[in-house]
């Protein structure tokens, strides 16, 4: 098969398509022919040097995959051969087949092609596990999403007001504002001209929201816990502007019961995506199927100029996903 490899750790044109062996499924694993794959920040940081898949996991970039499983498990349980699924993978997207656990694979949704189908998995798990399952966001509460127009920040929006909550989110640009509400935020706040602290009490009444979930990390940490209200839970998901903080209040998470966590999902256990997966599958998929959700998609490239999708994703010029075809045009 051919496969994105990088031969060593470096810019976009480090990658190259090289032949590899077929991979062989594992226990409880699938064998997909892949006819796209989403393009996603972690991939930047693994080509990078920066980002390590866990042990067992495939060197292979890419974390998800729409295709057709060509071999099934052997007990005949779904997904059999000849289903198209859409999954989250433990690397190794960008090739012509992937290994994936059955577990981490869900339906395309009703009336999706193949591109459509590979924006859905690595952020539609990542803001399910976060908002659903690991700051409990429940109906009538409020959230603030950081980078709200990435692919991440789009399904955010969608899964808050799915939870029937109420997310407001920061962005750079009054455009990305604008698709943001488009998608059901309540408030988009410009953090090149706003101070988002300051938003948020007016707009929450000096409450605060309940929670944050946030992709900046060290240099927001202080401003994300002066916007939280009583009980508040901060969840940091990612760490685009560094890793170290200065100057925070540490007496507020006290003083307001406040909850600190991060979580990241590639090392999580296959149990844990299986779990989210079924979340997924009862509570967002329904809204792919009407409509009321949908994934944003910003550019699509042939498999043979991941390159360019790569730089593309690090100039910051995109909103919501980038996606690799490996079907002919």
């Amino acid at each position: 098969m051919r496969a994105v490899v990088v031969r060593d750790p470096g810019p976009p044109d480090a990658m190259e398509l090289a032949d590899l062996p077929l991979p062989r499924p594992g226990p409880g694993e699938v064998l997909v022919r892949v006819m796209a794959a989403g393009v996603n920040r972690p991939d930047i940081m693994q080509r990078q040097g920066l980002y390590p898949p866990p042990p067992g996991a495939s060197p292979i970039l890419g974390l998800e995959i729409a295709g057709e499983v060509v071999a099934g498990r052997p007990d005949g349980s779904w997904p059999a051969t000849g289903t198209r699924v859409c999954a989250l993978t433990n690397g190794g997207g960008y090739a012509e087949y992937c290994a994936v656990p059955a577990g981490q694979c869900l339906p395309w949704p009703e009336g999706y092609d193949a591109i459509r189908a590979a924006a859905l998995p690595e952020t539609f798990f990542t803001a399910w596990s976060n908002l659903a399952m690991t700051a409990h966001l429940a109906a009538g509460e409020s959230v603030l999403i950081h980078g709200g127009s990435g692919g991440i920040g789009t399904a955010a929006i969608q899964t808050a007001r799915a939870l029937r909550a109420i997310p407001y989110v920061t962005v750079g640009s009054a455009e990305k504002a604008a698709l943001c509400v488009r998608l059901g935020a309540e408030a988009a706040i410009d953090y090149r001209s706003e101070n988002f602290v300051a938003r948020i009490g007016t707009l929450t009444g000096g409450r605060g929201v309940d929670v944050v979930l946030d992709v900046i990390g060290g240099p927001y940490l202080d401003r994300n816990l002066r916007c939280l209200a009583p009980d508040g839970r901060l969840v940091i998901i990612a760490l685009q502007g560094g890793a170290k903080a200065q100057d925070v209040g540490v007496a507020r998470i006290m003083t307001r019961r406040l909850t600190v966590t991060g979580t990241t999902l590639r090392p999580r256990d296959t149990a844990y995506k299986a779990q989210v997966a079924d979340g997924l599958r009862r509570t967002i998929w329904p809204g792919l199927a009407d409509g009321t959700i949908a994934p944003v998609i910003h550019a699509t490239f042939p498999f043979a100029r991941v390159a360019e999708a790569h730089k593309l994703m690090e100039s910051g010029a995109h909103s919501g996903k980038i996606v690799l075809s490996l079907v002919p045009a």
